[in-house]
């Protein structure tokens, strides 16, 4: 019986003189024999054992060690079987003819003991590292089939997430040419419930799935506020903030945001670390809108800026953007392509409509087939005549709300007074509007006041007079406080009624309170001190209206706004 753990020899020699002492040496070892008389034999004992090295003589009946060793290594396929040729040949053509029949070394007669010895454990070195390799090629082959699989689904939620936009727009031109699977680049479009049209251009830190990431909160963020009407100001401030809290430190967006309005033929530009975009003027002239910003992900949200540049631009006007990929794109000679061959790009263009395919066969023709050191995207977008219509997502999640009246009634009980503010949630409500997102200042403070004069001065009954001076404002919030705590009856009310126009709309917001009431000319600014009266004259000059009704435990505001304030 074989030992599995020793190492097993197919002995192969006609003369049994020569047989009997191969066997013996090997067997001394330790290592199992495997004993055939012919070349035949060890063919058909190979295929059955697969034994771990072969000693094969050269010369033998039936079939000759060299043919042997030919159907040997073709049985033998990836796997490393080594073969020794033991010969009494010692002139080179023979010897050569060993090798080139698949032999691995030779051993010539008499059989030196030690030789043998070391050549059969030197050999079996060489098979178990060939093993080795082999495993660990099959094993990565595995691990990248799964990887690949893994990738292809990755990629194509990464593209249905980043590419729910207008990307199919008369207006809008682009190429993205990733250098990875995985996008370091990315591009999002979407027009605005009025119409107008919003790209954002990020460049992501690195290559690759790494540089991916961030684009998918990116798009999410970009499409779902740019559905609902909000302000380029107001999506940039969340796309920073939302990549600031989850990418990592070194990993941030170099962006540039576009607002185009067709209506007045207007483009405001926000560029944060990516190259100057370039407004094509129907003279001819080139203007830069160069970086002035931090890229996203980098400020926190109380240091980010997001003012914009406004520009004029007439029909027919091209603006450019692209990422860095166009600048350092390199030549065989590593040479960039630069912003010089750029600006030559542009004076030497006599037909404006084919700027953009010439700009990018230039690049192109530059790099040629060498390797690319980065991602390259180009964007053109073009001021199209003002009567053009809106352009809409497709995907019903990204419509604008077609809800024209509603009201919503929102009641506090007594067991939430100390421990609820009901004003983020009401004004999370309001900010669902199209259009009202550039008001949540004014509205947030008209609804504080009017919940806090409720609450203190109606469910309470706490008395404004108490804030005479610095004193009495401490003891009127110490009691505040322990009242809050300790009350068991009482509610306020407050109702949001809201309708919308072509050009805007109309919020009332109506409070009622549980308390007696109050007599409202106690607080208005004749009468009033330092420390009291100021909520209700502060909420008057914010509202187009301020009634409060008898018994003073009710007031309603009216506030109108318009889209374009």
């Amino acid at each position: 019986m074989l030992d599995d753990s020793a190492i097993t020899v197919l002995v192969a020699d006609d003369t049994d003189t020569d047989r009997l002492i191969l066997e013996a040496i090997v067997r001394k070892e330790g290592h199992n024999v495997i004993s055939v008389r012919d070349g035949r034999e060890a063919v058909e004992e190979f295929e059955k054992c697969r034994p771990d090295i072969v000693l094969l003589d050269a010369l033998m009946p039936e079939l000759d060690g060299f043919e042997a060793a030919k159907q040997i290594k073709a049985l033998a396929g990836e796997e490393l079987i080594p073969i020794i040729f033991l010969t009494s040949l010692t002139d080179t053509p023979s010897l050569v003819k060993c090798l080139e029949a698949g032999g691995d070394d030779f051993l010539s007669k008499p059989y030196n003991r030690v030789i043998l010895q070391a050549k059969i454990r030197a050999f079996y070195r060489m098979r178990t590292m060939n093993r080795t390799m082999l495993e660990q090629r099959d094993q990565i082959a595995r691990h990248n089939e799964h990887f690949l699989q893994e990738q292809t689904v990755a990629k194509q939620v990464f593209d249905n997430i980043t590419s729910g936009g207008n990307l199919n727009s008369s207006c809008l031109r682009y190429f993205m040419s990733p250098l990875a699977v995985f996008n370091g680049d990315v591009m999002v479009a979407a027009s605005t419930p009025a119409g107008n049209l919003m790209v954002l251009l990020g460049d992501f830190t690195g290559h690759g799935l790494p540089a991916a990431i961030g684009a998918m909160p990116l798009a999410t963020t970009f499409y779902g506020m740019v559905g609902k009407g909000y302000s380029m100001s107001d999506i940039l401030a969340e796309i920073n903030g939302k990549l600031k809290s989850i990418l990592p430190v070194g990993l941030f967006c170099c962006a540039t945001m576009v607002d185009v309005n067709f209506r007045k033929n207007t483009v405001r530009v926000w560029n944060g670390g990516l190259p100057a975009a370039y407004i094509y003027r129907l003279g001819g002239s080139i203007e830069q809108v160069k970086s002035n910003h931090l890229p996203l992900g980098i400020l926190a949200t109380k240091d980010f800026k997001a003012d914009a540049a406004l520009f004029q631009l007439h029909e027919g006007e091209r603006l450019y953007l692209w990422s860095d990929g166009i600048h350092e794109s390199r030549n065989s000679d590593g040479e960039m392509f630069g912003e010089e061959r750029i600006l030559a790009a542009f004076a030497r263009n006599e037909s404006r409509q084919c700027m953009f395919d010439e700009l990018l066969a230039k690049v192109k023709g530059f790099v040629g087939e060498g390797e690319k050191s980065d991602d390259v995207s180009l964007i053109e977008i073009l001021m199209a005549p003002s009567d053009i219509k809106p352009i809409g997502p497709t995907s019903s999640a990204h419509e604008p709300s077609r809800l024209a009246e509603w009201s919503l009634l929102f009641e506090v009980k007594p067991s939430s007074f100390a421990i609820f503010d009901p004003l983020p949630m009401l004004l999370s409500v309001l900010l669902e509007v199209p259009g009202l997102r550039n008001h949540s200042g004014t509205l947030y403070t008209v609804l504080s006041e009017l919940y806090s004069n409720a609450l203190e001065h109606g469910v309470l009954q706490l008395d404004s007079t108490m804030k005479a001076d610095p004193q009495g404002f401490d003891r009127y919030y110490q009691l505040r406080k322990s009242r809050t705590e300790e009350v068991k009856e009482g509610y306020i009310r407050i109702t949001l009624a809201h309708q919308t126009f072509a050009e805007g709309g109309c919020l009332q917001v109506t409070v009622e309170d549980s308390g007696p009431g109050f007599d409202v000319d106690r607080l208005k600014p004749e009468v009033s001190n330092d420390y009291s009266g100021r909520g209700l004259t502060l909420v008057e000059s914010l509202c187009d209206s301020l009634e409060y009704h008898k018994p003073g435990n009710r007031v309603c505001a009216t506030y109108r706004w318009r889209m374009d304030d």
